[in-house]
């Protein structure tokens, strides 16, 4: 993917925002794909010369943000672009990446992970922790457990939402495309 630069960017939106060149015309003149003018008009009218700008800082996001996007975008019928510049997301393929991964590895694969070589320890070490873990003492008080208990259930009901809601997401996509075979089925039945 070639990288342009912010001044060409804005030169080719403000191109086409004067009115006097179509986006398709543009994107020829340019040599640039058109989905990618797109990109770049909906951007600046979204958030200005920062939405054309690259982005240097590695922008985080947790966990439950990502879940949430794309749970909003399994739900509904808005495009990735759409939904970056609704949730104020300058890469839409940052999210279709989350909606791959979520597809094929279940919410887990949303989650941070360390990224890096595991560090090898040497014997000492392993003995010296070894050690310290038979000298800690187990807090099996009677709060302590029904803080545990309470966070346990807690998890297993948001799990069986999650498993519900991702059935019935399932059990949607199996509608939508007995509709649309039997849709085309019906038109070859027509001609």
């Amino acid at each position: 993917m070639a990288k342009y630069s912010f001044e060409f960017k804005k030169q080719v939106v403000s191109e086409y925002l004067s009115g006097r060149i179509g986006g398709n015309s543009l994107a020829q003149k340019y040599g640039i794909n058109r989905s990618q003018l797109w990109r770049w008009i909906n951007a600046y009218k979204e958030f200005g010369d920062e939405g054309l700008k690259r982005s240097r800082k590695k922008e985080k996001y947790s966990f439950e943000k990502k879940l949430f996007i794309v749970e909003l975008y399994l739900s509904s019928e808005i495009s990735y672009q759409e939904l970056a510049l609704q949730e104020g997301i300058t890469n839409p393929s940052m999210i279709a990446n989350w909606v791959n991964r979520f597809r094929i590895s279940g919410p887990d694969a949303l989650r941070p992970h360390k990224k890096g070589r595991k560090k090898t320890l040497d014997k000492s070490k392993i003995n010296n922790k070894s050690q310290e873990v038979e000298e800690k003492t187990i807090d099996t008080s009677a709060e302590h457990v029904k803080e545990l208990e309470d966070e346990l259930l807690k998890l297993r009901i948001e799990n069986a939402f999650l498993k519900e809601l991702r059935r019935l997401r399932l059990e949607d996509e199996a509608k939508m495309r007995e509709r649309r075979s039997s849709s085309t089925a019906s038109e070859e039945n027509s001609d």
